[in-house]
């Protein structure tokens, strides 16, 4: 499948990847001054923002081979959320194309176990995918809630939110129920050690589907990570608090190309 991309403005390359739901309407979030310095390399994930999703199956290796082919040979990759975990996924599967990773939001694995107490009940999701099937705009909109709540300025971010996606087509039902199997099974964990690229860790302090204390589970088992928490900020920091998320990110991609 060809996935839908735009690119725009000058510097080290930049790969973006959305959001469960989302699309690449989210990053126009982005202080000015940081897009200014990089060329970013918006992808619509599968299913979602216009892009086709493809026949057969959906695994998180099929989606992750679908954004590597359309993005630059090498690059830094940022990704929010369940573009997070792709983008993790990515360079796991193409070290040679990953040259530092952005992690917002996102972990290598979004269901809480035994082991791995502080993330998100596995419940959250089957109810999410019991609802889609009801009530799929009811759902999308309730999730776009969960996104920011918490965060200062709530109401203003999802005002953003809300604008910024239906700039782009609407996500395929049938991606949305992949997208949340993808988060439901998804167990990347074990591989976290073999990473070969810096990454860096974006959390929201207020954040209630990945809580900011999965950072130090994160660093025990890839050491090199580094984690930072946005204060007062929930699912969607680079939204809520564009400006210290854009200064982290930043600085991230300074130390990668130094």
């Amino acid at each position: 499948m060809r996935l839908r991309v735009e690119r725009q403005g000058q510097g080290a390359d930049l790969v973006l990847l959305h959001g469960w739901g989302m699309n690449m309407g989210v990053w126009e979030g982005l202080p000015a001054e940081f897009a200014a310095r990089v060329r970013e390399h918006r992808i619509a994930l599968p299913g979602h923002g216009g892009s086709p999703l493809g026949a057969g199956p959906a695994t998180l290796a099929s989606w992750t081979d679908a954004c590597l082919a359309a993005a630059p040979a090498r690059a830094v990759w940022a990704g929010w959320s369940l573009g997070g975990l792709i983008a993790l996924a990515a360079a796991l599967r193409a070290p040679e194309r990953v040259a530092g990773l952005i992690l917002i939001t996102a972990t290598p694995c979004f269901v809480r176990g035994a082991d791995w107490p502080r993330a998100m009940p596995v419940g959250t999701l089957d109810q999410f995918q019991a609802n889609l099937l009801a009530d799929p705009s009811g759902t999308l909109e309730r999730f776009l809630a969960l996104q920011v709540r918490g965060s200062d300025g709530a109401v203003t971010t999802l005002r953003r939110l809300r604008s910024a996606i239906r700039r782009h087509p609407s996500p395929q039902p049938e991606a949305l129920a992949q997208g949340l199997r993808l988060l439901r099974e998804s167990d990347l964990r074990a591989e976290l050690p073999r990473l070969a690229c810096p990454s860096l860790w974006l959390f929201g302090a207020r954040d209630t589907l990945v809580p900011a204390a999965l950072g130090e589970a994160v660093q025990a088992r890839l050491p090199s990570a580094r984690v930072q928490v946005i204060e007062g900020a929930a699912h969607a920091p680079f939204l809520s608090h564009a400006t210290p998320s854009a200064a982290a990110m930043g600085d991230f991609l300074t130390e990668v190309h130094a």
